[in-house]
């Protein structure tokens, strides 16, 4: 038996994942250069380059993968600096609701008026949701845990970039495996893509049940999308129809 404590089994498990996703880049890299397409090579420095980050996020992460709890995880995220995006911030926006809850909601990043008061899904989409959760669902806000993938605002509210959602993504995985919820219901593109790991876009995606980890996993548009597509209000009631009727057959 290891006579190694919790921590130090922790820092050694990310050392050696560290270590594993260099190597791989490595052998990215010697594939690559071994190779007398340029176009193939191009692929083989991507793969590694792809790696490399994510050896980087999941080594600064490395704390916050122990947290035995959501308070430990905020703690250990502390005042972040691992990734760019924290030079624009007015507040980090870490996540809201009930720790133990069987319903979680995945977004993309903060807003603006969730950037100023630290709290996702507070603006003009964050009330539609609040609507789907209330009056679609009939549950109410506190019921539920609301989270993003990055959890500072983009600039001007643009697409996260790929180093800020590697740089986030090691803190959402931890966030839904400490709630462990039932069901997640991922919103919009980079939620979808992200927890699926897949390129696909959302609209083929959406009103089809997917797996995260075990959890059962419904893809729909984001709020924001809906105040620019109102008419697309009715497939994201179809996709929270489905997620009902799974919610009671999970309680009978």
């Amino acid at each position: 038996m290891s006579d190694l404590s919790d921590t130090e089994e922790l820092l050694l498990l990310t050392s050696s994942l560290r270590r594993h996703l260099q190597r791989r880049a490595q052998v990215g890299a010697r594939v690559a250069r071994d190779n007398r397409s340029e176009g193939k090579a191009a692929t083989g420095k991507s793969a590694g380059s792809i790696a490399s980050r994510s050896a980087e996020s999941f080594s600064q992460a490395g704390p916050s993968l122990g947290a035995r709890n959501l308070e430990e995880l905020r703690a250990a995220i502390g005042d972040c600096r691992r990734c760019k995006l924290c030079s624009g911030r007015t507040h980090l926006v870490f996540g809201v609701g009930n720790p133990r809850a069987n319903l979680m909601f995945v977004g993309e990043g903060p807003g603006r008026d969730e950037d100023l008061q630290g709290e996702p899904f507070v603006g003009r989409a964050g009330q539609l949701l609040t609507d789907i959760i209330t009056k679609g669902i009939g549950l109410k806000r506190e019921d539920v845990y609301i989270a993003n993938v990055v959890k500072c605002r983009p600039p001007d509210n643009r697409n996260p970039e790929p180093d800020e959602v590697g740089a986030c993504e090691p803190f959402l995985k931890k966030q839904i495996e400490l709630i462990s919820p039932e069901i997640i219901v991922a919103l919009g593109k980079f939620a979808v893509q992200t927890l699926l790991q897949t390129k696909m876009p959302i609209t083929k995606l959406r009103g089809n049940w997917h797996t995260y980890q075990g959890i059962k996993l419904m893809p729909t548009f984001h709020p924001a999308y809906l105040l620019r597509n109102p008419a697309d209000k009715k497939l994201v009631w179809e996709d929270i129809k489905k997620v009902i009727k799974e919610m009671r057959r999970e309680d009978s």
